[in-house]
């Protein structure tokens, strides 16, 4: 991914086709999420400030690592390299903030002292996740849909419904590669679902979810999604499906 010069191309980037996409789909997300979880109905005072919270804090350092950040550093092993060496990076500084507001929304529902602390995890973890998914055109929204699609039958779906109907109006424009997520709307998305997650979800679910979150993040360290994806029929057909045009090599990332 290719960061354009100057301040009115702050927004601007060339995608791993080599086309220049907008940015901007990230806050539209990111807003747009904040408004499902506010008006979402029958959800209480104290998980919808839990959810905006979450999706705000995440997007607001999800939006400084897009703007200010460097392509330096990547991944957990990047990021706590370059602390050894003494450098802060931006993608550094994003994880603590998103770490921190994820503690924040987890208070809010105020339940003991370990369940906060997992279920800031979570939700940090959760809005990472999402985030290593968006290296092609729709891929993170689509991921999204497929594993948060079972909670629309269970408690969590007044909070879960919302926020993937306001992914998915976005994705037509994803897909027609005139946008991009970016950092700002895929920590948005997964910190909004991590707190549907841990809002009604039982502790033994919260800690598998948290588990199976932080497996696939460790998984995404030695191993490339990418080139799983390619590997598998059904996955790649799934993941290029309603894109312009046929995968090439190169370009945004692995």
């Amino acid at each position: 991914m290719t960061r354009g010069p100057g301040r009115s191309e702050a927004w601007r980037r060339t995608n791993f086709r080599g086309r220049t996409v907008t940015l901007k789909e990230g806050p539209a997300l990111a807003s747009g999420v904040c408004a499902a979880s506010a008006l979402a109905p029958g959800v209480s005072p104290r998980v919808r400030a839990a959810s905006i919270v979450a999706a705000a804090g995440a997007a607001g350092f999800g939006a400084y690592d897009d703007l200010a950040g460097s392509d330096r550093a990547k991944g957990l092993r990047g990021h706590l390299g370059a602390l050894r060496r003494g450098e802060v990076t931006t993608g550094a500084v994003k994880m603590a903030g998103i770490g921190a507001t994820g503690i924040v929304a987890a208070a809010l529902l105020r339940r003991g002292p370990l369940d906060t602390l997992m279920d800031g995890a979570l939700i940090a973890a959760g809005a990472n996740l999402i985030n290593l998914f968006d290296l092609r055109p729709g891929r993170a929204v689509k991921f999204a849909l497929l594993t948060a699609a079972p909670a629309l039958v269970t408690p969590a779906a007044p909070l879960v419904g919302p926020v993937l109907g306001a992914s998915a109006a976005l994705l037509p424009d994803e897909l027609a590669e005139r946008s991009m997520l970016g950092d700002a709307g895929a920590n948005a998305l997964g910190a909004a679902l991590g707190v549907a997650a841990v809002a009604q979800a039982p502790r033994p679910v919260r800690a598998a979810l948290l588990g199976g979150v932080v497996g696939l993040t460790l998984a995404s360290e030695v191993t490339s999604f990418s080139r799983v994806i390619e590997r598998v029929p059904a996955l790649r057909r799934l993941d290029r499906w309603g894109r312009n045009a046929p995968e090439v090599t190169g370009g945004r990332g692995t």
